[in-house]
């Protein structure tokens, strides 16, 4: 992958997934972090998430940084500007996940809705190994029709929507482990 120049560079996690930099992801960490060290509604979240995004802008020269470099950074600006008591419950976890299923679709082959569901599993089960807690599934509209290989909505096409849904629904309820997952499908 490569980070154009007017662009944020990548996150890399210890596992070696790839994300994109994500302002309100790093706003929503550093809030509750904020939050939970007593400062509810801190008043120089906006300030520290906009300095970490300056500072991620000027790296330009590399197209991947470490997510636990992120991490230090962001620890290290709270413990310059005076706090320090944050920095013990700034523990960001990596950021969401976007999934086209129309892609997983594509993958899979107008018609081979068993394709598209063995591809969809993996897809979760590698998700589910890296820890992520943040997913967002997308496409699900435009995935439908290109399975049902139509045009215009039908009524078989409600039944392989909601199919999906449930089936998706299933694979993250059946992990116990996944009892923090935020999942938006749409």
């Amino acid at each position: 992958m490569v980070a154009f120049k007017e662009e944020f560079p990548y996150l890399r996690t210890d596992s070696g997934q790839l994300f994109e930099f994500n302002r309100d992801w790093l706003h929503a960490a550093i809030t509750r972090a904020a939050d939970e060290a007593g400062y509810p509604s801190w008043w120089l979240t906006d300030h520290v998430t906009e300095s970490i995004a300056f500072y991620l802008r000027l790296r330009n020269d590399e197209n991947v940084v470490a997510f636990s470099q992120l991490s230090q950074t962001v620890r290290y600006v709270l413990k310059v500007i005076g706090y320090k008591e944050i920095v013990p419950h700034f523990t960001p976890s990596p950021p969401p996940i976007s999934i086209s299923l129309l892609e997983i679709a594509h993958q899979a082959g107008t018609g081979y809705e068993l394709a598209f569901f063995d591809l969809l599993e993996k897809r979760i089960n590698t998700l589910i190994e890296t820890g992520v807690d943040n997913l967002q599934l997308y496409s699900l509209h435009s995935c439908v029709k290109n399975l049902r290989g139509v045009k215009t909505w039908t009524r078989a096409c409600d039944a392989l929507r909601e199919e999906i849904v449930c089936f998706v629904r299933e694979k993250l309820t059946a992990n116990e482990s996944l009892r923090l997952l935020n999942c938006s499908l749409r």
